[in-house]
């Protein structure tokens, strides 16, 4: 694999990344996207299958224009605490209700097998092979759904994941994306099993001036090969933080798709996880 030298690869993670900063707007909560209710079973985003912006949210000043579209100029959202889970069956219920299922990201998606794991924490130790371990007592709740776009047309399967976490305390909560930051830095190449592999990671966490959706956000970008991955595919990953809960969106490429197909993928699916949160901290 062809490397870029380090400044290059600094400059195009914050390219991209910042395509998902800020992007969504107050206008779309009452635009075309899903039902923000999951049965069962969002604000960083580009726009949504049927053209909508997804629903991202942050209350615009009285200076601002209310016309649809308008991004606030800060982020405002507060959550309810009356809302904000106590204990880890109120944590189960909200990361339930948020995270996507197949009918809420974006169009064609189906589940991956496995689709759902929680209960457990995935942690790269300093091997930087992932693994999962049972949850800290700082957090109340982790849970992921996964779910693919099927290969067709030529083009290959894009995998998708989609990961709500509750933390005791908001503080816990900024440590993880503090964390997850240097985690790129500390293992720029890891495993997450199964054969498949990531390389030429860059994490940039974005200053909270630029982020319109969420308390805080970073981006990461590199590449990934694994099983039936048709070669080196590019890879990208957003978490944002709203209180004490995190949300976290990754993205495997596949042939036929490029980088900015998956960075409006996990835009998409960044907008409507975080929305779904702020409904339930409301």
């Amino acid at each position: 694999m062809k490397l870029m030298p380090v400044g290059t690869r600094v400059a195009a993670v914050a390219a991209a990344g910042a395509l998902l900063a800020g992007c969504g707007g107050p206008a779309s909560k009452g635009g075309g996207g899903p039902d923000p209710k999951p049965s069962g079973s969002a604000k960083q985003g580009s726009r949504a299958a049927d053209g909508q912006k997804p629903g991202a949210t942050g209350k615009p000043d009285a200076q601002e224009s209310t016309l649809p579209g308008a991004l606030p100029s800060a982020y405002t959202f507060t959550p309810n605490p009356a809302r904000v889970p106590k204990s880890a069956a109120q944590a189960r219920k909200l990361t339930r209700n948020a995270a996507l299922g197949e009918a809420d990201w974006t169009a064609g998606m189906v589940r991956h097998a496995p689709y759902e794991s929680g209960g457990s924490r995935p942690v790269l130790p300093d091997s930087c092979v992932w693994t999962r371990s049972a949850l800290p007592s700082g957090v109340l709740d982790s849970f992921t759904r996964r779910l693919d776009i099927p290969a067709r047309d030529g083009r290959g399967r894009v995998q998708g994941a989609v990961t709500v976490t509750v933390h005791r305390s908001v503080a816990g909560a900024d440590r993880e994306i503090k964390d997850t930051v240097q985690e790129s830095f500390r293992c720029p190449r890891q495993e997450l099993g199964g054969g498949q592999r990531l390389s030429g990671l860059m994490s940039l966490r974005f200053d909270q001036k630029d982020v319109r959706n969420a308390d805080a956000s970073l981006f990461e970008a590199g590449k990934y090969t694994g099983p039936e991955s048709g070669g080196i595919q590019d890879y990208v990953w957003t978490k944002s933080r709203i209180g004490p809960v995190t949300t976290a969106v990754s993205v495997k490429g596949a042939k036929g798709y490029r980088n900015s197909d998956l960075l409006r993928i996990a835009a998409e699916g960044g907008a409507k996880v975080l929305y779904r949160v702020e409904l339930e901290l409301k």
